[in-house]
């Protein structure tokens, strides 16, 4: 049974820092595409970070600079270390897979190529 479970969300203030995890099971974590989202009410939900089975990533412009998607593969975790956060990144975030196309990478963050998804976490950044 595939899992994705997040963790590390939390209240902050304007330019503190937090590191989400997500851990995975129920299926060969390091050969899938992986990704971080995040849905603000009222709003569709967004790629933030996205990181190949080739250990490629990509974020977000809106991220760059500020935030980090990394992986341990040994325990099938990922992890979106966010530092400098602002108002704008309150959100529920979301971990997710790709496990359905094979694909390595991919060079976009939509959320559509993914097809495996945790309950979420969420993240409220206070001015």
């Amino acid at each position: 049974q595939v899992q994705l479970v997040e963790s590390g969300g939390g209240s902050v203030q304007a330019g503190g820092s937090l590191r989400l995890s997500c851990a995975a099971s129920g299926f060969t974590y390091k050969t899938y595409c992986m990704g971080w989202f995040r849905q603000a009410p009222g709003k569709e939900r967004e790629g933030v970070a996205i990181i190949g089975s080739d250990g490629s990533t990509r974020l977000a412009d809106s991220v760059k600079g500020r935030f980090t998607i990394s992986q341990d593969n040994a325990k099938n975790t990922l992890y979106l270390q966010m530092n400098s956060l602002k108002p704008e990144d309150t959100a529920m975030y979301y971990c997710a897979a790709d496990l359905r196309s094979g694909r390595r990478w991919y060079t976009d963050l939509s959320p559509s190529n993914y097809n495996a998804w945790g309950q979420g976490t969420q993240v409220t950044v206070s001015s």
